[in-house]
This record gives C-alpha cells, structure tokens and sequence, in this order.
C-alpha cells in the first residue's frame, strides 16, 4: 500500500472506532440511567426519549429478528470489504470518510442485536436495565433490541378538522425517535448520494453483476 492508502486506512478505523464508541456509551448510558419510554425535555423540539425496538433504522421491521441481524452482519462485511478496495483504487478522502461512517452505524446497531440481549435485564418502565452474567439476559445471541433516544419532535399540532381521515388528529413533525448509530447511516448516505451519487450508482451496478 502507498502512503496515503495507509493514511486513509488508519483515517477510516478512526472514524469507524470514534462513531463505533460515542454510540456505545450513549446507549449503555440511556439504558443503565433511565426507564423505559423515560422521557427527558432539554428542549420543547428536543428530547432524549428511551424506547427500544427490533427493526431497522426509525424503528422499522420487515424481517424476523435473526434474518435481520445476519443480513446487517452480511452488509457490514460487503462494505468494510467496499471501503478496502476503494481504498486501493485511489477514492477521494470523503468518499471512504462518508462509507465508513455507514459501516460504523452499521456496526453500531448490529452490536445492539449480538449482545444487549445476552448481558443486559429486560428494559422496563418501573426499573432501569442493568448488567447481568453472561448469557443471562432477556434475548438470546442476534435477538436484542436496539436502543433509541432522539426525539426531535419540530413542530407539534393538530390536524385541521376539515382534513380526511386525519382532521383533529395531534400531528409531529418528525416523529421517529433514533439513535447515534441511525444518525451517523443516514447523514452520511443523503451525502453519498449528493456528491457521490455515480460512485454508488456503479457499486450497486458491481453487486449485482
């Protein structure tokens, strides 16, 4: 390898890390310090708010538990083995910045799924979760929840009551509550797709061929 191939190699393990451990200790913070749907105000657009769900990033859920937690297994392996051939072809420094923070988002929330269920109580709103042996946990190994916590509910009200199905109905402006790992996926891939939008045409062209 170069000196810069090396030199983006150690910027993306650093990028990886740094996201990889920020996320880890909110999470294990929100989990072992608040119960439950606890909810904490910092402002009236922005909460940490503690749910925990089984799906993809904003709580979504189209597969089985485990198939779910393999498949995220399966991407994190396709893009760290992306990064390393970018890598190697001489990609643009925010081009390898950008994917690493997806693989370490990735990374984030995969590590949720492996282990919570393994070392952590059942969460709850009477008790906050604590640490307990081994394999004692409330889910078996690929079967724990991920943890959330960011709300950012931006404009609060209510529907008209002229408008259809909804009117009189309470209306968030974005509503779904999330995480670090979720925030650092979904920043990075909007930025993907505007500054590297033919890149990532042409890997997905490579998948599949």
């Amino acid at each position: 390898m170069t000196k810069k191939q090396k030199l983006q190699t150690v910027v993306s393990v650093l990028i990886f890390l740094v996201i990889l451990i920020i996320d880890q200790v909110i999470k294990i913070s929100v989990k072992t310090g608040m119960t439950l749907h606890e909810s904490i105000r910092i402002t009236d657009w922005f909460y940490i708010s503690y749910i925990e769900n089984n799906g993809m990033a904003w709580g979504m859920s189209i597969m089985p538990k485990v198939m779910l937690s393999l498949f995220r297994l399966v991407a994190i392996f396709g893009i760290g083995w992306v990064i390393y051939k970018r890598i190697l072809k001489g990609a643009k420094w925010l081009y390898v910045a950008l994917l690493s923070m997806v693989l370490a988002g990735a990374a984030g929330n995969l590590i949720d799924c492996m282990f919570y269920g393994m070392i952590f109580s059942g969460a709850s709103p009477n008790y906050t979760s604590f640490f307990v042996p081994w394999g004692t946990g409330y889910a078996p190994f690929l079967e724990g929840r991920v943890v959330d916590m960011f709300y950012f509910p931006l404009i609060v009200t209510n529907y008209p009551d002229w408008f259809p199905v909804w009117g009189g109905e309470r209306f968030v402006f974005f509503s779904p509550v999330f995480n670090f790992a979720d925030a650092s996926i979904s920043v990075s891939v909007v930025a993907l797709l505007l500054f590297y939008r033919t890149e990532v045409e042409l890997e997905i062209q490579q998948l599949f061929k």
